[in-house]
């Protein structure tokens, strides 16, 4: 293929299809690239912008195309083109990610241990949430500390309420508390944090990206599907490792080395990340759609009385 003609914004694979989704996130995900230095990042964005201005370096190859489009897709904001923060990165979910939950499902069963990692988890998930925001949308450091504090409140009221009322119940049942502190945070994170986008709405576009106007619908629909992402990214490693350390941890050479299974869990929470960060990311379209009679009235109207009939669909960025 002619370099000339080469659109390094079409995705290299079928976005419209789970499969094809799913191997872009794998791309964009690989917690590789989060090794990286600014340098090279900045040096990747540097080449995409040059190539989407039709100017592209004598000598530079598809695959160095790609690759920069990679490092591009993995380190930018989508909306801004501005480098994210490392920790917001979701080539950073890997490592940070089963750092974290490993701690938090080691640490379960007294409430300081419970209390610190899942204020460290709402930390990490309020920055995540923010880094991974629709951009067209800004949130004041008002709306930012309020959902902070809303989220990482839900979270520790659930996770020590359940502590405490789980003491009688099966071990393998206060296991499960930290995702069901996890799952009712983000619940409340994600709307809170992305709270001007449901109150003002959120920008949508046609088909070739011509802004329409803004709506809350949009909003509702995009914020939900990223809700739901982020549960089910969380639910294998924090649902099926508790079952395995229970049957493990009646092994005599597990009792030996109790000192590892803090260790042992935040690897074994690592392979299941690995797979579950793309795979969650890649349920739902990431330039979601929403018919226009789904939208409000007056914003339908409006399209319907400078477009007739020809928009029958409108695009946004859902976020991650």
């Amino acid at each position: 293929m002619a370099l000339s003609s080469f659109d390094i914004d079409e995705p290299q694979w079928d976005q419209t299809t789970f499969m094809g989704r799913l191997k872009h996130f794998f791309n964009i995900t690989d917690c590789r690239t989060a090794l990286l230095p600014d340098s090279r990042l900045d040096e990747a964005k540097a080449l995409v912008e040059s190539c989407r201005a039709g100017s592209i370096p004598p000598g530079t190859t598809e695959e160095q195309l790609h690759y920069a489009k990679k490092l591009y897709d993995s380190a930018f904001h989508p909306d801004t083109g501005d480098r994210m923060n490392l920790i917001g990165r979701m080539s950073f979910q890997v490592p940070g990610g089963m750092a974290i939950t490993g701690c938090m499902l080691q640490f379960y069963r007294t409430v300081p241990a419970v209390v610190f990692w899942q204020w460290v988890n709402q930390s990490f998930n309020a920055l995540v949430n923010y880094t991974n925001r629709n951009a067209a949308s800004p949130i004041t450091p008002k709306q930012i500390g309020v959902a902070y504090l809303t989220a990482t409140s839900t979270a520790l009221a659930t996770a020590v309420g359940l502590n405490l009322y789980t003491k009688k119940a099966p071990p393998l049942v206060a296991r499960w508390v930290p995702f069901a502190a996890v799952a009712s945070a983000n619940c409340v994170n994600i709307p809170m944090m992305r709270q001007q986008e449901i109150l003002n709405g959120i920008a949508v576009t046609d088909e070739n990206g011509n802004k329409l106007g803004h709506s809350t619908k949009a909003a509702v629909k995009g914020i939900t599907q990223v809700v739901f992402s982020r549960i089910t990214m969380a639910a294998p490693g924090m649902i099926i490792l508790p079952i395995i350390m229970q049957r493990l941890e009646k092994y005599k050479f597990m009792q030996r080395i109790t000192y590892l299974h803090g260790p042992i869990q935040v690897m074994l929470v690592g392979g299941f990340l690995i797979f579950m960060v793309p795979a969650a990311c890649s349920l739902f379209p990431q330039r979601c759609s929403m018919a226009v009679s789904k939208l409000e009235p007056e914003l339908r109207d409006s399209i319907k009385s400078k477009y007739g009939d020809a928009i029958q669909q409108v695009y946004f960025n859902k976020g991650l």
